[in-house]
């Protein structure tokens, strides 16, 4: 991702598609009739997140999806590799780039068999250090979400990126609450992580609405965020990450 005068808008698929593919593609038809450049997936299984337990660390706690097994969840949110493919020419065929969230080496490795063109680590990886080193050694431009991180989080996911050279770095400013209030979103931090860090900028928006974009893009965003769904009303998981 090359700088430009214009800021580059990411539709975020999720678990947005419902379990069904056909669900999956109208969405990216329907990002790409909406202006977005990007349609940006999540590839993991519930295998590759968590454990099958139901002990109270794998419950949910503090979100809409309270007291839910964190297994199922993602069992139910994920998009089948199967269809990664499929998707992926579809973006290709509107125009659009198609890129994922990889959560683990294997789905980086599956990701590399699709050319993938950019890598995005989600806010709740930005700690998973092996994950962004192996992720940027494949020399894809990274964005990474800073949504439960610190400076020193932040610094050393930056370093990591560096230290095997790739440069090509994003860093979004997100608040990690599904929806996020409009009054926690601190945009200025977005600013700070430009200066500290020498990097491009954006937002990863979890806030209803388009405010919040409209503002981040004033204040020097290069990359917006969004999720984006057909009909709020066809969401089982109603999944904001």
């Amino acid at each position: 991702m090359s700088p430009t005068n214009k800021v580059f808008i990411i539709a975020e698929l999720s678990a947005n598609h419902n379990g069904s593919i056909e669900t999956a593609v109208q969405t990216i038809r329907a990002a790409k009739k909406a202006g977005a450049d990007a349609i940006k997936l999540q590839t993991y299984t519930a295998d590759t997140m968590t454990l099958n337990s139901y002990e109270d660390d794998f419950k949910i706690k503090g979100t809409i999806w309270e007291g839910r097994n964190l297994y199922e969840l993602y069992l139910e949110a994920y998009t089948p590799w199967e269809w990664h493919s499929e998707l992926f020419r579809v973006a290709r065929e509107e125009g659009l780039v198609c890129f994922s969230s990889p959560f683990d080496k294997t789905a980086i490795d599956f990701l590399e068999t699709l050319d993938n063109p950019i890598y995005k680590i989600a806010s709740f990886e930005i700690t998973d250090i092996p994950l962004i080193e192996y992720a940027a050694s494949k020399m894809r431009p990274m964005i990474i979400s800073t949504g439960i991180a610190d400076y020193d989080d932040i610094k050393l996911a930056v370093d990591t990126c560096k230290r095997v050279g790739n440069h090509d770095l994003t860093l979004l400013k997100c608040t990690s609450a599904y929806p996020a209030p409009m009054n926690e979103a601190n945009l200025i931090m977005m600013q700070q992580m430009a200066e500290d860090f020498k990097v491009k900028i954006g937002l990863s928006d979890h806030t209803l609405g388009i405010t919040l974009p409209v503002v981040a893009t004033a204040l020097g965003a290069q990359v917006i965020e969004k999720h984006f769904i057909l009909d709020r009303s066809i969401s089982r998981v109603r999944k904001y990450l």
